[in-house]
């Protein structure tokens, strides 16, 4: 107990700075409930969990709490398309109706993989509005993507793929290998490597998700730091109609069995439920090359190019660089490592690899902070804790 705060888990000699910044993320930065979980050159350094898993706080976080970690799972679902690549089931550079023939309608034949990846295909959402229980029928959605037109042509802008970036590889992953998204994260990546990370959730393990605490409305997501010129109305936006996938939509306007829908269901952009630990841990096999080869993992941390203003979000996703699939560090959020990768999600949470120090990182937590994306100064603090005890800052 420190500060009437339940803490548990342990940090290795050297590493105690770590569990006094995890403290002061919930004395003085409005942590509720959260952990963190940091594996340094294949040895655990770092286990911690604290807090509560409730607004009320009645229930106590425990190290298989799982989190919500909404746009983290683009991290997921990168690498599972890279270990295709790297096994040379999938071209990166090959354009996704190679895969998917369907895609290639209304100007989108030469759209490739690699585009999809770094943002810049064009296709956010679906031309027409969906009702947002449409959303939980995978074909139906690929099929309204499939048709649709880019919503600026290709390879000439960035937009963040807030959600689609997740149905359209994940129909790659379909079509290649027969296996959903999530299916593939659990048989190739997650039980092989005995770690807790989810896309679509079993009903049986939604015991063990932490609330959602302060979760924002979609409408309050696209209006912060949105792009000038683009569409503030919530009716406006292409992506409102997919609104429900992103998990935002409060659930008193979706019904009592919306947020179990959403759990069960695959968003492989936005739901995926990990447990600290788990996310570290996948993060570490990047950091000790059991996920991919190390030739590959350099190719996916090369930067993509930038522009100045992303046209879904604005400059707050554009500024932070992209290589393929993740995030690059290279305002220096996770640490000093510029070369560094990974994603965050909307709300705080951060996982990343890197690769110099050989360090796999997870922060999970659930109280959301929209205003915070990818920059959240409480997984702030604790990597750089952990950079200060290597002696690096």
């Amino acid at each position: 107990m420190s500060h009437h705060i339940p803490i548990g888990g342990s940090c290795a000699p050297g590493f105690g700075a770590v569990r006094d910044a995890f403290t002061t993320n919930f004395t003085a930065r409005n942590d509720v409930g959260a952990a963190v979980a940091v594996w340094v050159d294949g040895d655990l350094v770092v286990n911690l969990w604290g807090g509560y898993t409730d607004s009320r706080r009645r229930r106590h976080w425990r190290e298989n709490t799982l989190a919500s970690i909404f746009s983290g799972t683009k991290g997921l679902t990168s690498t599972c398309i890279h270990l295709l690549a790297d096994r040379g089931e999938v071209d990166l550079f090959a354009p996704v109706a190679q895969y998917w023939p369907e895609f290639a309608q209304n100007g989108k034949q030469d759209i490739t993989i690699a585009s999809v990846l770094g943002h810049r295909s064009g296709v956010i959402g679906p031309r027409n509005r969906m009702h947002w229980s449409d959303t939980t029928d995978w074909d139906r959605v690929c099929a309204e993507l499939a048709a649709a037109e880019p919503w600026w042509p290709p390879g000439t802008a960035q937009g963040y793929h807030m959600v689609t970036f997740g149905f359209i590889l994940g129909e790659v992953v379909r079509r290649v290998t027969g296996r959903t998204i999530g299916q593939y994260l659990r048989t190739e990546i997650a039980e092989p490597m005995g770690i807790d990370v989810h896309i679509g959730l079993p009903a049986a393990e939604h015991r063990r998700c932490a609330d959602m605490v302060n979760k924002p409305h979609i409408r309050d997501v696209l209006a912060n730091g949105q792009a000038p010129g683009h569409p503030t109305a919530l009716d406006e936006h292409p992506m409102a109609g997919m609104s429900v996938a992103m998990g935002f939509v409060p659930d008193d306007e979706l019904g009592s069995n919306a947020l179990t829908l959403w759990r069960t269901s695959e968003f492989p952009a936005t739901n995926a439920h990990v447990s600290a630990l788990g996310l570290a841990t996948f993060y570490n096999g990047l950091a000790q090359e059991k996920l991919l080869s190390r030739d590959h993992v350099e190719t996916v941390r090369i930067s993509q190019g930038g522009f100045d203003t992303d046209v879904v979000l604005g400059a707050r996703v554009a500024d932070h660089g992209w290589g393929l699939g993740y995030m690059l560090n290279q305002r220096g959020v996770a640490g000093p490592n510029l070369r560094s990768f990974g994603h965050g999600g909307s709300g705080g949470s951060y996982g990343f690899v890197d690769l110099e120090h050989r360090i796999g990182y997870a922060y999970v937590m659930n109280y959301f902070d929209a205003t915070k994306c990818n920059a959240d100064p409480r997984s702030t603090a604790l990597s750089d804790a952990v950079y200060r005890a290597l002696g690096v800052i």
